[in-house]
C-alpha cells in the first residue's frame, strides 16, 4: 500500500490525471481526423497520454509533416478549451503540497498544458517537463527522470500519478511508485498499481524528515 510508503515529490501527468479535457480534445482530433479522411473512433482511441508528433509520425500520412502539423494540432486545441475541467479534489490536494515538492509531467506542449492548467482552475507548477523537454516522449522515462532531476531528487523517490498506459509505463520505466487515476476512464484497467477515482480519497502530510506521505481520508 502506498501509504505505507514516504516520497521525497510527487509527479502529475495532466490530461486525465489533473485535468479532464477529453472532450475538447477529442474535439479538435475529430475534425482533423475528418480533414484527412481517417477514421475517427480509430485515431482517438490512439492520442491520450502520448506526445502529438509521435502519433503523427505512427500515423505517417503522404504529404503530411509532423512537427509542423502538431504544431497547428497544438493551436487548434490551445484555441478550444470549452468543458475543460479539473479532476475531483485536484485542487485541495495541490494546496496541500510544498510548492518545491511536486512537478507537472505532460505529453502536451507547454502552452498549451498552461492553458488547460489555467482554464481548469488549477495553479500553474513551479516546474513542468512538457512534450517539447525531452527528444523521446512517454512511453520513454526520459520525462520522469528529467522532471526528479529538476526537483533534486531521485525518480524512484517520487510517486507519479498517472492515468494512461503510455505514461504507466514511462513512471515504472523510472523506477517510480505509481498512482493510476482512473477519474476519465470508461474501462477499467488491469494494474498491479494503487488507483484513486478522486483525490478527496486521500489527504497528504508531512513527516519528521520532510517526506510526503498519503493518508486514507
Amino acid at each position: 500500500m502506498l501509504e505505507q510508503h514516504t516520497f521525497a515529490a510527487f509527479l502529475f501527468d495532466m490530461d486525465g490525471t489533473l485535468t479532464n479535457s477529453i472532450a475538447a480534445a477529442e474535439r479538435v482530433w475529430t475534425q482533423w481526423a475528418l480533414s484527412k479522411g481517417l477514421d475517427v473512433e480509430a485515431l482517438l482511441s490512439t492520442i491520450h497520454g502520448v506526445r502529438c508528433v509521435d502519433t503523427l509520425r505512427r500515423l505517417n500520412l503522404p504529404g503530411v509533416d509532423p512537427e509542423r502539423e502538431a504544431e497547428l494540432i497544438a493551436q487548434a486545441e490551445t484555441d478550444d478549451v470549452e468543458g475543460v475541467v479539473s479532476i475531483e479534489g485536484a485542487a485541495r490536494f495541490l494546496a496541500a503540497l510544498p510548492a518545491d515538492r511536486w512537478a507537472v509531467v505532460t505529453s502536451a506542449p507547454r502552452a498549451l498544458a498552461e492553458r488547460r492548467i489555467q482554464a481548469a482552475g488549477l495553479p500553474l507548477p513551479g516546474i513542468m517537463v512538457a512534450a517539447e523537454d525531452v527528444e523521446r516522449g512517454k512511453p520513454a522515462p526520459d520525462c520522469f527522470v528529467l522532471a526528479a532531476k529538476k526537483l533534486g531528487v531521485k525518480p524512484e523517490e517520487c510517486l507519479v500519478f498517472e492515468d494512461a498506459p503510455a505514461g504507466i509505463a514511462a513512471a515504472e520505466a523510472a523506477g517510480a511508485k505509481v498512482m493510476v487515476i482512473t477519474a476519465t476512464h470508461k474501462h477499467a484497467i488491469e494494474t498491479p498499481h494503487s488507483s484513486l477515482t478522486s483525490y478527496d480519497a486521500y489527504a497528504v502530510s508531512i513527516n519528521d524528515q520532510g517526506r510526503l506521505q498519503l493518508r486514507t481520508q
